[in-house]
């Protein structure tokens, strides 16, 4: 049996309201928001957290595979599932790919996961995207950020794989070339009538069909597409009715992109049953689509945050320049300060499981923890007695903090805390993803991977602290 083992979400904390965005451009945004990552924020560090959200609730299951699907890549020559890979801390034998250029990219690393489960191998999926458009155009208020996993293997999980459905065509409805910005789109007309409706019937259909069950047995159905006038027609023409749909969380953080229909299908997760059909279709120069039956599973499964906990926590009072500047939109004065060196490629190797994984050193001597890692124990001066201590997943309370009004940051003031980890350690760090005003001495703090800044193309990752979202 193939099944989807755990899964994971992740929403950014910040929201631009369509009403900001209104009433910096003077035209009709709609309602709602949209999530944008932060400043210290990319697709890979998004991945990550919904990685890190989806490994911790599958227990000791370890992936041969890990796969980065996004159209937004940090790199175009470099792995990108390589830092996914290292932030996970996981075996260097676990093979590791990228999958890109369509917004179908996402489901279909699902689907071959599905197939790589037929030879006994588990695979980690992760779907990631940021989402930029043009002042004024239907992707920027319509567009949004996120990610989510799905760890994928033979065994009975919490949802078996039932159906798979996949068509490839070739049509111009969505596209963007190498170095252009802001993707481009024909007619819309033409690719809902001619392209997105009839795929996604077909597909939803076929499955429906091919697994035997009535469209009435479908407990929850996501239906994708980069236009969201497409769902609708679709759901009417298979018969599906209203309370079958999952919400497009499209009023709440916009489509996501590569991920959406990972997070819409994480959503539906939380809320199923044993016994629940599911029905999944997605729609981009093509369509993928997939049927799941909710196994008994599901009731000891606990996610570690469901989507609708991650849209709920939020802060939605971003400016519109200052978003304008975080996605490079707005060009304006830089700090007069020297620019920073990129990091030097033999210390970050030497320090992988530090850098990226953020682990340190216990004293097998007297049970010290060392961040960062040393080889004498501050303690008791005993040599060469350490062993890992992985920290990324522990939480930890604010002993002590500073808010500087001075310090350069994108998203001021900066806010810097030393911090106590539960079971020992102690670390300073900058906070990120909070409001100064609210910050207190042992307020609950947990890590999050993060872009420190980028110098000469190369991405200078490491870890932050976050209030406990």
């Amino acid at each position: 049996m193939t099944a989807i083992l755990s899964y994971g979400a992740y929403v950014p904390f910040y929201r631009l309201a369509r009403a900001t965005i209104s009433a910096a451009l003077g035209v009709d945004a709609g309602k709602g928001a949209r999530a944008v990552a932060s400043y210290d924020e990319d697709t890979v560090t998004m991945a990550v957290e919904a990685a890190r959200a989806c490994m911790a609730a599958a227990g000791a299951a370890v992936p041969d595979v890990v796969s980065f699907a996004t159209t937004d890549p940090p790199y175009l020559e470099k792995l990108n599932a390589a830092t996914v890979h290292a932030a996970l801390d996981l075996p260097s034998e676990a093979r590791a790919v990228d999958l890109a250029c369509s917004l179908r990219c996402g489901l279909a690393g699902l689907l071959q996961a599905a197939d790589a489960a037929a030879s006994g191998r588990t695979s980690l999926v992760t779907m990631s995207d940021i989402r930029i458009g043009a002042p004024e155009g239907p992707a920027e208020r319509g567009g949004g950020d996120g990610a989510a996993a799905f760890l994928v293997g033979p065994g009975k999980g919490i949802a078996r794989i039932v159906e798979t459905y996949s068509e490839t065509h070739e049509y111009l409805a969505q596209w963007r070339a190498p170095g252009q910005r802001f993707a481009r789109a024909w007619e819309e007309r033409f690719a809902l009538t001619q392209a997105y409706q009839p795929l996604m019937q077909r597909a939803a259909a076929t499955l429906l069909e091919r697994a035997g069950v009535g469209v009435e047995r479908i407990k929850a159905a996501v239906l994708d597409a980069p236009n969201p006038r497409a769902a609708g027609p679709v759901a009417k023409a298979i018969g599906l009715r209203p309370e079958q749909m999952v919400d497009s969380l499209l009023t709440e953080i916009g489509h996501t992109g590569t991920a959406h229909a990972g997070l819409m299908l994480a959503s539906a997760l939380d809320r199923a049953e044993p016994g629940d059909l599911l029905l999944v279709v997605s729609v981009s120069d093509g369509v993928d689509g997939l049927l799941l039956e909710v196994t008994e599973g599901r009731k000891t499964f606990e996610p570690r945050r469901t989507v609708a906990a991650l849209v709920a926590s939020k802060r939605d009072d971003l400016p519109y320049t200052r978003y304008l500047k975080w996605r490079g939109l707005l060009e304006t004065e830089p700090p007069r300060r020297p620019d920073p060196d990129r990091p030097a490629a033999p210390p970050s190797l030497r320090s992988e499981r530090w850098k990226f994984a953020f682990v340190g050193s216990q004293c097998s001597a007297c049970g010290t923890y060392h961040l960062p890692p040393q080889i004498v124990c501050v303690a008791c001066r005993a040599s060469g007695r350490m062993k890992p201590a992985p920290f990324a997943d522990r939480r930890a309370s604010i002993r002590t903090f500073t808010i500087d009004r001075l310090a350069y940051t994108p998203q001021p003031p900066m806010v810097v805390a030393v911090i106590d980890f539960e079971g020992g350690g102690r670390f300073e760090s900058e906070l990120t993803d909070c409001e100064p005003e609210k910050v207190e001495i042992g307020q609950q703090v947990e890590m999050t991977f993060r872009r420190l800044y980028t110098a000469q193309g190369v991405h200078n990752y490491f870890w932050k602290a976050r209030p406990i979202r």
